[in-house]
């Protein structure tokens, strides 16, 4: 799904600087936070708003100057309401590099012996300063700014640990790891054949459910029916298509798995409030 894949496993950044930055208004095409997960690390600030974030299962609503800390794996979304927010996505693996004195810290986190938190407010003034540093650093990018990164993660990992912000010894129920299991199976499914024309027979059958019990099910765990998340990701690639080729609208809506160019026209206006014609002109 070019660069905004659900199950992103690309390279973040570079090899030797696996960071990747990302400013979010109502203009991207990817606002809304749809269901997704990777194997990288991720955290948000929220600038402007509120967003209202689902972490597997469980949901809550960040506001001006909160923090989110995502670990790997976990499967998140999230709501926008006049927000402005950005994100952070690395590879964790990058603090084991030549560095055994922190490596012991850092296996903790990447074999998930520990949690850190995944709500941050302001109260968290330490918390807040030092990743707003962070964000300010990746976002401006001074000169020097790769120092001024890798200092404030160091920052900010040794905050958590000296101030114990983490759970131990954390373990999923056995009930409730398989749903997610099984959510990250069909979102995959999606992700690799949203081109295609999809039926909610071939979605269930990705995850040998029946399609009433599937449609329960999905909708249990995203807030969503099954063709409406599918839809929606498919306009999302569109947006994105339209913002970065010249191929024709006609083309674009064959390519994400529209048949009729109508109702990929109704579909797109359903989710973006304007015609693909004049969300290409803007």
């Amino acid at each position: 799904m070019h660069d905004l894949d659900r199950n992103e496993d690309r390279l973040r950044g570079t090899y030797d600087f696996p960071f990747e930055f990302h400013h979010i208004d109502e203009t991207h095409p990817r606002y809304v936070m749809s269901y997704h997960w990777h194997v990288e690390y991720e955290i948000i600030r929220i600038l402007e708003g509120s967003l209202t974030v689902t972490l597997d299962e469980k949901s809550f609503t960040a506001t001006t100057g909160d923090i989110i800390f995502v670990h790997s794996g976990i499967l998140h979304s999230g709501i926008p309401e006049d927000c402005i927010y950005q994100c952070i996505v690395f590879d964790g693996n990058v603090f084991l590099k030549n560095n055994s004195v922190c490596a012991g810290y850092m296996q903790k986190i990447i074999h998930q012996e520990i949690l850190i938190y995944h709500h941050f407010t302001p109260k968290y003034v330490d918390i807040c300063a030092t990743v707003n540093n962070l964000f300010d650093a990746l976002w401006k990018k001074p000169s020097g700014y790769e120092l001024s990164v890798l200092g404030q993660f160091y920052h900010f990992f040794g905050l958590i640990f000296g101030n114990h912000y983490y759970l131990e010894s954390v373990t999923r129920a056995r009930r409730d790891y398989k749903r997610i299991l099984q959510l990250k199976q069909v979102l995959d499914f999606i992700e690799h054949n949203y081109a295609s024309p999809l039926t909610l027979q071939q979605l269930s059958a990705s995850v040998s459910m029946s399609p009433k019990y599937f449609c329960r099910f999905f909708s249990e765990m995203t807030h969503q029916t099954p063709m409406d998340y599918l839809n929606h990701q498919r306009i999302e690639q569109a947006c994105y298509q339209l913002s970065t080729t010249d191929d024709s609208i006609t083309e674009i809506a064959y390519r994400n798995g529209f048949n009729d160019l109508s109702y990929f026209i109704r579909t797109f206006k359903k989710y973006k409030g304007i015609t693909p014609g004049k969300y290409k002109k803007a």
